[in-house]
């Protein structure tokens, strides 16, 4: 099983986000990294400049890149890069938008975690169309996942693994609306808040999760502890979405259980250090998805209060 480092999903300062990529290529024990914004189009500017060199790295290292398209295209500027992006061809495309089928045409790509894929013919329907990569929606129970991968053994499966899940995208920035700004005039506030802005219900309990126009989940997902069923469920890779944390320790722990270094008892132990924010599962065994389920099928917590 591989592991696939997801895009930043957050407005990390560019010089920041070029170290983080550098030290992924040359430490992180990953096969392939997706690269570029997915969210907000306005952050791109910053770090387009490290882009070259970043992607050089990981390149150099071995690393599969892969290009991420944006989630959402909302006018003619995002349009126009993505069909630049998809028009390079020397690295593969992750679609998240499907405006972009058109532009890859029928050149081999991946299809990200943020497209809609619940079932075998529509899994079916995109590996038609050449995607030879997909990332699962992080929704998607076991049972799903086993039926769709196991559908089409020519396909990468992926399954969204760790991090804050994101959960929907906006063309409204939320972060703007709460600091009295417009979308336009953002002042990119977003970056105070670097792995996301917790949103707290009425009696005061995380709930969600803000990052400028995307809502993510409060907790962090993570399916350490559940690798060998996604193994037999012919989950091919995963994925694992870069937070606040240290990435590469991240990545080595995601190894050293898959390579049965580490049990998963003990690795879920070593995770909560790394990044103590509560951990969830649920979706995975069709339950909520703040949940997390124990090996004998308890649901051991949902989410707490702060």
């Amino acid at each position: 099983m591989q592991l696939t480092l997801g895009p930043v999903l957050f407005n990390w300062n560019a010089e920041l986000w070029r170290d983080f990529y550098f030290r992924i290529a040359d430490e992180a024990p990953v096969d392939s990294v997706v690269v570029g914004e997915v969210v907000c189009s306005k952050r791109s500017p910053f770090f387009e400049p490290h882009l070259p060199e970043v992607i050089e790295r990981l390149a150099a290292a071995g690393k599969k890149v892969l290009m991420g398209s944006l989630v959402l295209m909302s006018l003619p500027r995002e349009r126009k890069a993505m069909e630049g992006l998809a028009a390079d061809g020397g690295f593969m495309m992750e679609v998240n938008d499907l405006t972009c089928l058109r532009m890859v045409g029928d050149r081999p790509h991946a299809i990200g975690p943020f497209v809609n894929i619940y079932n075998e013919a529509t899994a079916g329907y995109f590996a038609s169309r050449g995607a030879t990569r997909i990332c699962l929606p992080p929704e998607l129970p076991l049972s799903a996942i086993r039926t769709i991968a196991r559908a089409y053994p020519e396909v990468t499966f992926e399954v969204f693994a760790f991090g804050r899940v994101p959960l929907a995208i906006s063309a409204r920035c939320y972060h703007a609306r709460l600091n009295k700004l417009s979308k336009d005039n953002c002042k990119f506030v977003c970056e105070q808040d670097p792995d996301g802005l917790a949103v707290t219900t009425l009696d005061d309990e995380p709930f969600l999760a803000m990052n400028g126009v995307q809502t993510l989940s409060y907790t962090c997902a993570s399916l350490l502890g559940d690798i060998d069923k996604l193994k037999d469920a012919g989950a091919g890779s995963l994925r694992l979405s870069p937070q606040q944390c240290d990435m590469v320790a991240v990545s080595t722990l995601f190894r050293d259980v898959l390579d049965g270094k580490v049990g998963a008892a003990e690795g879920a132990q070593k995770l909560d250090a790394l990044y103590p924010l509560k951990k969830s599962n649920g979706f995975l065994y069709a339950k909520p998805g703040a949940a997390f389920i124990t090996d004998s099928g308890d649901v051991r917590r949902i989410v707490p209060a702060a």
